[in-house]
């Protein structure tokens, strides 16, 4: 091999990918070759520069560190060229460089052969190698941007697109950077690519997106994929959401559900705007009605019951951490939950909750907002919190490079965190509370990286040189509620619409982005247009989506639309969250919980904070948040063979079964009929009638003879009342039961 080659095997790994197999032209053989345009996607397309490579944080792959994505080419270029003893590049013979041998495979490595020496991309490497390895004229194009064709396109099921990538640069000129590309559909079963931009669509129909990645640019090739059933019948449209969501389930040929009955109506708006069963006297009263309006009607008293302000304020006051860590926390989590709570009943405009949020100063208990600030205490980390809960946008990774998937940069990270930058706070006599205030003086932060202090900008906006009397908070919350802004109603909107519908018109609800867009967008920029016009009205935002057909189609799937999982053609059923599956327990079988400091008979949606996670097996086993983090996925949403269990042979549960003068106790006590005590249970557990069937069986259950220990005959009315207990126990471990449908 020689003696480069005998080097080569002590030195550090390095390695390329295979080039597509439709190879981009080779740059013109009489322009010098630029680092930025030529090399460095040569080393992104081959995944050098991932993070689990030679971009792995901190210390790259074996001694040998790039930026991630070459999202820094300048310190990808001093990595190669200057260090490692000037091994890696040879100009004097360029394919013996290390750089070239291991790539090639010709000096062995765990990465095997990743560059064929007969590609372009070889012979690019080894020219530049061979010209000197410049990184470039200040006079040289640079990349502006990149273009994929077809952008927009509709593809049947298990059909394919080849995708071409133009790169377009600043003198004009444009290249074809199909190969160099990278490709990524942003839900898998729904479409595939290739590394040579080869797209395969699967067989769920919808609309899915491909991520095309070059040098730090980024496009979209948005596909439809139809089923093409005939969309015949659609049920009369009640507002914009309706008319954006049918004309896109006939764009596809999707036929939706039909319309749910009065009884799924009303449980189902009851459990997503106040948290909570409908009492037996709603359900009674609901099927009675015969005003042609009864439904906007039954939203219109949810909205303004304290129940929907508990139901909500649970939901913020988790996302915003209202989280005991010992017991000097109790009034701070009190104050806070009751100021989120009185903000919903009160229907303060969301963006003056979030003001409120962000510019606190004071103490806790002559402003509670401030307690948002004893549990998020560092500059980037309340910036973080912000951009992901109020803006969607994840800037976590930003602190360390430039994000992968976005426009957002290491100083875009530092300029939106210098907005906090003079958050101050001084003890008070009240142990473990902070007063909070506004320091005097320039808001800047350090980047971490450069060294260099960076004062604030909004996303996408200028630098702002803030007077040092001036609190920076208040022009990030300027900027947040500004009717322009791009993000912060779009992300109310979409969380709001996934915690009615299962999943966002974006997914996950907190990651909007370009490279991830709505599957409708239309309806999604109209209803944050909407939002914004009704003076950002929380309670609006709910009113327009529960009054819309499509929040009120049926569960039962059509012949056709049973494999729709992002259009919206049937309603999703959707498990209870933890806290309403419990205190629908409690409402069916006439029982209570009971907690630590706070009266009797407190229903489990109104708790102010995680502690009583630790008190409740109930609410730990069904997935009750800790408040630790501002995303939703934290509440667990999914089955577990332990909550089964639990609601099968929990001793609390059978505790609430038996409860003296619970359901069960008074319902075998009770004077009338039999069936019409069984319509009573199930219009108290499922707010509907029972069928003839299920009368049937529940009556022949309940009157049957039962043994004692001994297996002696019980007593008629012990029998009754523990038939009445069976009965509710087989109901409420049911799926119709513990699913809102």
């Amino acid at each position: 091999m020689g003696r480069w080659g005998f080097i080569a095997t002590a030195l550090f790994c390095f390695t390329l990918n295979t080039p597509a197999a439709e190879a981009t032209e080779a740059p013109q053989k009489n322009l010098p070759l630029n680092f930025v345009n030529d090399i460095e996607p040569i080393l992104t397309k081959a995944g050098c520069n991932s993070g689990g490579c030679h971009a792995k944080a901190g210390t790259g792959q074996r001694g040998f560190r790039l930026s991630l994505l070459g999202f820094e080419p300048q310190e990808d270029y001093e990595y190669i060229v200057k260090e490692g003893k000037g091994r890696r590049v040879f100009p004097a013979a360029p394919e013996q460089s290390l750089l070239v041998l291991k790539a090639a495979n010709i000096v062995p490595h765990g990465g095997g052969k990743k560059l064929d020496p007969a590609s372009h991309e070889y012979a690019t490497l080894v020219r530049w190698i061979r010209e000197g390895m410049a990184y470039g004229r200040p006079e040289d194009a640079k990349l502006a941007s990149i273009a994929v064709e077809p952008a927009v396109l509709s593809m049947k099921a298990k059909t394919t697109q080849q995708l071409k990538v133009t790169a377009r640069f600043t003198d004009g000129s444009t290249r074809d950077v199909t190969s160099l590309s990278l490709y990524e559909a942003n839900d898998k079963s729904m479409a595939e690519t290739t590394e040579e931009g080869l797209v395969t669509t699967q067989d769920i129909p919808g609309n899915v997106a491909v991520m095309v990645r070059y040098a730090g640019q980024v496009s979209v090739f948005s596909v439809t994929i139809p089923l093409g059933a005939p969309v015949e019948a659609l049920p009369p449209a009640k507002n914009f959401v309706d008319e954006h969501v049918f004309a896109n389930l006939k764009r596809i040929g999707i036929p939706p559900s039909p319309v749910a009955d009065d009884a799924t109506f009303l449980r189902r708006v009851s459990l997503d705007i106040a948290g909570r069963l409908p009492t037996l006297e709603e359900v009674q009263a609901f099927q009675t009605s015969q005003a042609p309006d009864k439904r906007d009607q039954a939203i219109e008293s949810l909205l303004s019951s304290p129940d929907y302000a508990d139901y909500f304020a649970n939901k913020w006051t988790a996302l915003l951490k209202n989280k005991r860590d010992d017991a000097a926390d109790i009034t701070a989590n009190f104050a806070f939950h009751a100021w989120m709570r009185d903000s919903l009943l009160a229907n303060r405009p969301y963006d003056d909750i979030v003001r409120q949020i962000l510019a606190a100063t004071g103490t806790i208990v002559s402003n509670p907002p401030v307690a948002w600030y004893k549990r998020v205490k560092e500059p980037h980390l309340q910036q973080e919190d912000v951009a992901q809960l109020f803006l969607g946008v994840r800037m976590q990774c930003a602190q360390c490079h430039h994000h992968p998937f976005e426009r957002w940069s290491q100083q875009d990270y530092y300029s939106l965190s210098a907005f906090f930058s003079q958050v101050g706070r001084k003890p008070t006599a009240i142990a473990g509370e902070d007063l909070i205030f506004h320091k005097r003086g320039t808001a800047q932060l350090e980047n971490k990286k450069s060294r260099t202090p960076v004062k604030p900008a909004a996303l996408g906006g200028p630098i702002l040189d803030i007077a040092p009397d001036d609190d920076p908070r208040l022009q990030l919350a300027d900027w947040m509620g500004a009717k322009d802004n791009p993000f912060f109603a779009t992300a109310l909107v979409n969380r709001y619409w996934k915690h009615f519908f299962k999943r966002g018109l974006i997914e996950p609800e907190d990651d909007i982005r370009d490279s991830n867009p709505a599957t409708n967008p239309a309806l999604l920029s109209d209803l944050a247009k909407h939002f914004v016009e009704s003076g950002f009205d929380l309670k609006e935002v709910v009113r327009v989506i529960t009054r819309s057909q499509t929040y009120q189609l049926s569960t039962m799937p059509n012949d056709h639309n049973a494999v729709d999982r992002q259009n919206f053609s049937h309603f999703y059923p959707k498990r209870m969250q933890a806290e309403v599956l419990l205190d629908a327990i409690n409402q069916v079988t006439g029982a209570q919980s009971d907690f630590a400091d706070l009266p009797p008979g407190t229903r489990a949606i109104s708790l102010p904070d995680n502690s009583y996670n630790r008190a409740s097996p109930f609410l730990k086993v069904f997935g009750r948040p800790e408040g630790a983090s501002v995303c939703e996925c934290e509440r667990v949403q999914s089955s577990s063979l332990a909550q089964s269990l639990h609601l099968m042979n929990a001793a609390d549960v059978k505790a609430k079964l038996a409860v003296g003068n619970g359901r069960a106790d008074r319902l075998s006590k009770a004077e009338k009929s039999v069936p019409d005590r069984i319509r009573e249970l199930y219009q108290a557990a499922l707010s509907r009638e029972p069928t003839a069937e299920e009368i049937r069986l529940s009556e022949t259950h309940l009157l049957k003879p039962r043994p004692d220990a001994q297996d002696k005959p019980l007593p008629a009315a012990q029998a009754l009342k523990q038939g009445y207990e069976d009965l509710i126990w087989a109901l409420v471990n049911t799926k119709e039961f513990l699913y809102n449908h």
